[in-house]
């Protein structure tokens, strides 16, 4: 997930790594006194999201969801319909996927979209929902964090006890949804066909666990990606975000660096500044990679060329203006783009790794961000949803992804 603004096509309790407070969090999240859709939850009326809802059988999710709502007498109540049906919709997309139970409608299973959009119909609900036992904006703002997480595999990661190695993969929502609604995120797709499966090492069998994150910058402050990382990362024994990015080619991604660059994200929102996290005055410029980007670029992964991606612009030491270094970052300098960009791709491996840092990992546990092709439709189509050459693309490159977790794996657990 690259800036699109630089790149063409491409996406990019105060914790260790760079969280608010609960009661801040929820402060900051309050809905106003007369709740309204966000930005977000406002393009689910148009005719390509309710199709891909209709043709993936996820159209009743939202309706059900909403009866279900409708039925609670409490909060305590709401709170644990919220969590079951989160946790349902999760579990739902991850079977569809991987080929358990009946598939409804005709779109393919390893499309991603119909969790996306089936989770903003259940947003919504809960946004506008007026109770008749009342719910403050503090309420409402626990409820929605609630269905977020559980809707988004974040409180699903499940590992087994000893004998078996443990992977943390995580991917994200689809984005830049007003340049081409029909978008889907090869990212997130990955996530909810590797989720709970086995990848043989060298080592012994590995156990992948996957979650899905955002397109939203606000939810990055709020330290959304370090509540859910910091309980595993001491536990696993290799770790990669993932996202979409460049057209044509897996990108390996030696360096992050803690910018945002501004580009709007799926609420219209737009961020310039360094990246927003806890304890700001021992908060580095840049972050590394530890995975074994060696083997995975000598590895046979899949169709798509894989690199390994040292670009960075810097504000070099004593400097003024950006500058391009093909190298990587030179002594002293400020960031303005990781590997990655200056978007949110690049800052969930800024925050990972350096949650991996602070948590002192560094030298012990791999971990970075793999960058995926752009997924494209078959030449000629601008307006279907799906097309043969666009669910090829997309099997193709989750397909990579999974082997080059593997080849991460084995080369990292064989030491």
């Amino acid at each position: 997930m690259h800036s699109p603004r630089v790149r063409t096509g491409v996406l990019g309790f105060a914790l260790l790594a760079g969280s608010l407070a609960p009661g801040a969090a929820h402060a900051a999240t309050a809905p106003s006194a007369t709740p309204a859709p966000t930005v977000e939850e406002q393009r689910l009326d148009r005719a390509v999201p309710q199709e891909i809802l209709r043709r993936s059988g996820f159209d009743g999710v939202a309706p059900d969801f909403a009866r279900a709502l409708g039925g609670a007498r409490s909060y305590a109540q709401a709170r644990r319909t919220v969590a079951r049906e989160g946790s349902a919709l999760w579990r739902r997309a991850v079977d569809r996927a991987q080929g358990r139970g009946t598939a409804s409608g005709d779109l393919s299973r390893d499309d991603d979209r119909p969790l996306y959009w089936a989770r903003l119909g259940m947003t919504r609900d809960v946004r506008t929902w007026e109770p008749a036992f009342g719910l403050s904006g503090r309420q409402r703002a626990a409820l929605l964090d609630v269905l977020e997480r559980t809707s988004r595999g974040q409180t699903d990661i499940r590992y087994p006890g000893r004998g078996m190695r443990r992977i943390l993969v995580t991917g994200f929502d689809p984005f830049t949804l007003d340049r081409d609604i029909r978008i889907s995120n090869p990212s997130g797709a990955s996530a909810l066909a590797l989720d709970g499966t086995v990848v043989r090492t060298a080592r012994g069998p590995a156990r992948v666990e996957t979650a899905v994150f955002p397109v939203r910058w606000d939810d990055f402050a709020r330290g959304t990606v370090e509540r859910t990382l910091r309980p595993y990362l001491p536990r696993v024994d290799l770790f990669t975000t993932v996202s979409q990015g460049r057209v044509g080619r897996f990108d390996v991604e030696r360096t992050n660096g803690a910018w945002r660059g501004g580009f709007p994200d799926n609420d219209d929102v737009s961020r310039t500044e360094t990246v927003p996290v806890a304890d700001p005055a021992s908060q580095p410029q840049w972050t590394a990679t530890t995975l074994p980007y060696a083997a995975i670029t000598a590895a046979p992964t899949g169709r798509f060329p894989v690199y390994d991606h040292t670009e960075v612009t810097e504000i070099p030491a004593g400097g003024t203006e950006p500058v391009v270094r093909a190298d990587g970052p030179s002594a002293g300098s400020t960031a303005r783009a990781g590997g990655g960009g200056d978007y949110l791709s690049n800052e969930i491996a800024y925050r990972a790794t350096l949650l991996r840092d602070r948590l002192g990992l560094h030298g012990g546990l791999p971990g970075g961000h793999v960058h995926t092709p752009v997924l494209q439709f078959g030449a000629g189509n601008t307006t279907e949803v799906t097309d043969p050459e666009f669910v090829r693309n997309r099997v193709d490159i989750i397909d990579q992804v999974r082997a080059i977790v593997t080849v991460a794996a084995d080369a990292s657990l064989r030491k």
